[in-house]
């Protein structure tokens, strides 16, 4: 029976970032049919687009636009690596099928060449051999080899697909758990603000009284609340505050989130910059430390997010 009980936030975190896809993986499938075997390797990296290269024998060009749409369904980044291999079970005996029309007209138009450039070049067989089309297995057209072909690459793909969402549900912890101790760097540092001020303020009247001389209340009060204000970080924690919450946001929508996260990145290391600056107490500088450290672990892993 079903259990009833309310999931914890935890949990309901764990479970969005199954939604999550690395850009690294490999996959590798192989289908047996009547006269050999189809072999498929498929090897994922990040990359910024969708980039695949196919690596096929003649025989599997003709299903390459087939293959890429295919892709295209499964994938939408990271630079791809897709070979093709074709095993005949009897390699000792294999048979192949001489294209003789096509023989024929290749002699004569290399006849006709030769014998207008008055040339006593002999044509070697093995030239005429090596010309597409001229040679190739018997089967090489069958319907059965080409959905060997097509069943291997969609296992391949199937792996590379789950690979790659095993990989990223680890990204995507790795990554929840830096924003969890970032907002725990950001709690410690909005404890310490009302000290810190407290304290900026008392020094800033201790030098005024130090001058031995007279200021007007009104004015002094102006200039510490103009320095105080310079000193306020309240702004760029509630905007670290929303960064977090975007971050998450994307990480629960899922799909391929990994452009929208390197820019969250680059907006997390603005803002920690700008506390940065303003910082005035030992404290806070140490914290904002350990932020950017935090921030540039997962920039690291965002890159290999799709």
């Amino acid at each position: 029976m079903l259990s009833s009980r309310i999931l914890s936030a935890s949990e309901l975190i764990i479970m969005s970032l199954n939604k999550v896809n690395s850009m690294t993986a490999y996959g590798r499938a192989e289908v047996a049919y009547a006269t050999g075997t189809a072999i498929w390797e498929i090897r994922s990296v990040n990359h910024r687009y969708l980039e695949p290269h196919f690596r096929l024998p003649e025989v599997g060009r003709a299903l390459e636009p087939q293959l890429r749409q295919q892709l295209r369904a499964s994938l939408a980044r990271g630079k791809l690596e897709l070979s093709l291999n074709l095993k005949s079970i009897n390699q000792e005996r294999i048979e192949l099928q001489i294209n003789q029309s096509l023989v024929s007209a290749l002699v004569d138009a290399a006849t006709k060449v030769a014998s207008k450039l008055k040339s006593d070049y002999v044509l070697n067989p093995l030239e005429i051999m090596q010309w597409p089309g001229v040679i190739g297995d018997h089967k090489k057209n069958s319907k059965e080899q080409h959905t060997a072909i097509l069943d291997g690459f969609n296992r391949a793909l199937v792996q590379v697909s789950d690979n790659r969402a095993r990989e990223g549900f680890l990204l995507a912890s790795f990554i929840e758990d830096r924003l969890t101790k970032i907002e725990q760097q950001l709690v410690k540092i909005r404890s310490l603000l009302p000290q810190i001020l407290a304290t900026q303020r008392q020094q800033l009247h201790n030098r005024v009284e130090a001058l031995v001389i007279e200021l007007d209340k009104g004015r002094l009060e102006q200039e510490v609340f103009y320095l105080l204000s310079k000193a306020d970080m309240d702004e760029e924690l509630d905007r670290l505050d929303a960064h977090i919450k975007e971050t998450r946001r994307a990480l629960f929508a899922g799909g391929p989130i990994g452009r929208r996260l390197d820019f969250l990145m680059q907006e997390f290391t603005r803002e920690t910059n700008t506390l940065s600056a303003k910082s005035v107490a030992t404290e806070v500088t140490q914290l904002t430390v350990e932020i950017k450290v935090l921030i540039e672990q997962m920039r690291e892993q965002v890159q290999n997010i799709e």
